[in-house]
C-alpha cells in the first residue's frame, strides 16, 4: 500500500484513530497530517547524506553547490575530484559515502515496486545510510504506508509523551510498540512527529 495523496494520509489518520484512544486525542490538537512526499533517487539521497550532522541552512546551502557542480547526477560523483567536491562543503567522510552510492549503481526504478524490507536491505549496504535514513526514504520518498523508524528521537519523545511512559523508548521497543499501528505506520509516524511539535510548545521548548 503506498500513501500519494493527502487523503490517503487522512483515511490512515481515521484507521488510527478509530484503533487508539490516544491517536485519536492527538489528533483533536495536531489537525490533518502532511503528506510530506519528496522526491526519489539518488538526489533524494544525496540531500539525506549532505543533511547529516549540519543545521538545516548548511545543509541547503551546500546542497546548492553541490547541485551547481553537478553531483546530483551519480556519474559526476565518479567523475569529480576530492578537491572539486569539498569546495562545494563535503566534508571528507561525505564525499566517500557519495562516492560509494554512485558507485552502488542501485537500481531505482525496481526499487519503487519493491517491499519496505528489499527497500531498506538494498540502502543499508551503501556507506552512509543507515537504517533510519533507509526507512525514511521508503516512507516519504517511496509512500510507503506500513513504514516506521523507531530510532528517530523524536518519535520516542513524542510516543514516551502521548502514551505517558516513564522514559523514552529505545528503537526495539517502539519497533515491537508499532506493530500495533500496521498497516499505517507511516502515518503513525506522522501523527507522533506532529504531536511533538505541539507537545514541545506546550512547554516551551524550542
Amino acid at each position: 500500500m503506498r500513501i500519494e495523496t493527502e487523503a490517503d494520509v487522512a483515511r490512515g489518520a481515521e484507521w488510527l484513530a478509530a484503533a487508539e484512544p490516544r491517536f485519536a486525542r492527538a489528533l483533536e490538537v495536531t489537525g490533518p497530517l502532511p503528506l510530506r512526499r519528496r522526491g526519489d533517487g539518488y538526489p533524494a539521497l544525496l540531500n539525506a547524506i549532505v543533511s547529516q550532522q549540519v543545521s538545516v541552512a548548511a545543509a541547503r546551502a551546500i546542497l546548492a553547490r553541490c547541485e551547481a557542480a553537478g553531483l546530483h547526477e551519480p556519474e559526476t560523483a565518479l567523475r569529480l575530484e576530492d578537491e572539486a567536491m569539498r569546495a562545494c562543503g563535503l566534508s571528507r567522510q561525505k564525499v566517500r559515502y557519495l562516492r560509494a552510492l554512485a558507485e552502488a549503481g542501485i537500481d531505482f526504478d525496481a526499487l519503487r515496486d519493491a517491499p519496505t524490507e528489499e527497500v531498506v536491505a538494498t540502502l543499508v549496504e551503501v556507506p552512509g545510510i543507515g537504517r533510519w535514513t533507509a526507512e525514511i526514504y521508503a516512507m516519504f520518498s517511496l509512500g510507503h504506508a506500513d513504514v516506521f523508524a523507531p530510532n528517530d528521537l523524536a518519535l520516542q519523545e513524542s510516543a514516551r509523551i502521548l502514551f505517558e511512559l516513564p522514559d523514552r523508548p529505545k528503537e526495539r521497543a517502539l519497533r515491537e510498540m508499532a506493530e500495533a499501528w500496521s498497516p499505517w505506520r507511516a502515518v503513525a509516524a506522522r501523527l507522533l512527529w506532529s504531536y511533538y511539535r505541539v507537545a514541545k510548545e506546550r512547554e516551551g521548548i524550542a
